[in-house]
């Protein structure tokens, strides 16, 4: 019994109530309307003293809001009326404007759905709750104003007044039942007539894809910019504090690299934040490419102490500058994975050999540290050559990294010409 009832009367019953009776009030001017042609057409006066004639001019109006049902605001509104009353999924509405022809359909099929359910329900909303008020209380009002009380010749019998009051109830739990059935139906329909079309899926699929690339790029740049910071922090750091009262010389350097190292972090960290807030980064420092900052990258990292060698065999200015950016990155993480990952004494008597030279049409960079034991691998490590392979995979290049005869290699072959 109780199920029953929350079913008529429960929170979810009574606001789809609040969304028939909102129905109901958006046909009131096509209603009106409606009258305007039923009224000269049955050569009447009075429409709303004939219910025929109400409900005439009600079928009048409803074809007029399927017309209306065609600008562009219905299924927004209509959607986001359906989310917060009818209870229905976000996800399962299209909040945008119609586009196609089916979708204005369905859009059109609905709101004149709803205003027809609407303007039923509000109707009976209107008229029965007086009528059962007036059924339940007949009978104390026969028994007190006999005399004066004149029923219809049809009410005016002792059985009808005993039954009156479990009439008036039932009326109010079929208002009741109708209204739920009806809020069932809108919520049960509302998907297939307000959900998104194909059309409308494959663009949310794409914007997804979109924020998915935008979001992979910047932690791509996040994870190469920060971890390799932070790595050359580290060994600096380290380098410096091993060495701090026999080579003060070194240390001042160290700090110096320190201090150089985390201002164009920040620098750096700052323009992928005004990416994030604004979509782009106006003001901030442009990203790093081999032609500007491929000698401070060098310096920073050898300012730890370890031993780094590089072959140029190619002139960075004459690189593409998309190219150069995400060559940067590239020996930028191979650098960071020298750090974290060489072997033990790297600090002190190892060394990274760095390649960057032209084979035919492609730019080769070899980034090569020495091992000793098994390959490296850490918790949670590997973002660093997968964002890598990410980088080679859109430029049409390729990504090869693994243990080479007691060394780490790292050999990536990137296409010369710069990618549309």
């Amino acid at each position: 019994m109780r199920a029953f009832l929350r079913a008529l009367f429960g929170r979810r019953a009574r606001r789809r109530w609040i969304h028939l009776i909102l129905g109901g009030a958006l046909a009131m001017p096509y209603v009106f309307v409606g009258q305007l042609v039923v009224g000269p057409a049955m050569d009447a006066r009075y429409v709303f003293q004939d219910l025929f004639l109400q409900l005439a001019s009600f079928a009048v109006g409803l074809p007029l809001a399927a017309v209306t049902a065609l600008f562009p605001l219905t299924r927004p509104l209509e959607s986001g009326a359906v989310r917060w009353l009818c209870g229905v999924a976000p996800d399962r509405l299209a909040y945008g404007p119609a586009r196609s022809r089916a979708a204005k359909g369905r859009t059109a099929a609905w709101f004149t759905l709803h205003l027809g359910l609407g303007g039923i329900i509000s109707g009976m909303s209107l008229a029965l709750p007086p009528f059962a008020v007036f059924l339940i209380l007949l009978p104390v009002l026969a028994l007190f104003h006999a005399d004066g009380l004149e029923l219809p010749a049809s009410l005016d019998h002792t059985w009808v007044v005993a039954l009156a009051p479990a009439a008036g109830v039932a009326s109010l739990l079929a208002l009741a039942a109708c209204a739920a059935g009806c809020g069932a139906l809108l919520a049960r329909w509302a998907p297939a007539l307000l959900g998104p079309a194909p059309e409308d899926r494959l663009a949310a699929a794409e914007r997804r894809a979109a924020d998915l690339a935008v979001r992979n790029r910047l932690a791509r740049e996040l994870h190469d910019s920060v971890g390799h910071a932070l790595s050359a922090v580290t060994l600096q750091a380290g380098a410096a504090r091993r060495v701090l009262d026999s080579d003060p010389e070194f240390v001042r350097e160290a700090l110096a690299a320190i201090e150089d190292t985390t201002r164009r972090t920040v620098g750096e960290l700052d323009a992928v934040l005004g990416v994030l807030r604004d979509g782009d980064a106006p003001g901030t420092a442009p990203a790093p490419t081999l032609d500007a900052d491929l000698d401070g990258l060098l310096r920073r990292t050898r300012a730890g102490g370890l031993r780094v060698s590089c072959d140029l065999g190619v002139d960075p200015a004459a690189l593409p500058p998309l190219l150069s950016r995400e060559a940067y990155r590239i020996v930028q993480e191979g650098l960071s994975n020298a750090l974290r990952h060489g072997a033990p004494g790297d600090g002190a008597g190892g060394g990274v050999a760095l390649r960057v030279v032209r084979a035919d049409d492609r730019l080769e960079i070899t980034v090569e540290n020495p091992l000793s034991g098994p390959a490296p691998c850490r918790p949670g490590g590997g973002h660093g050559l997968r964002g890598i392979a990410d980088r080679a995979r859109l430029l049409g290049g390729t990504a090869q990294a693994g243990p080479a005869g007691g060394a780490w290699r790292l050999r990536v072959r990137l296409p010369m010409k710069d990618p549309a």
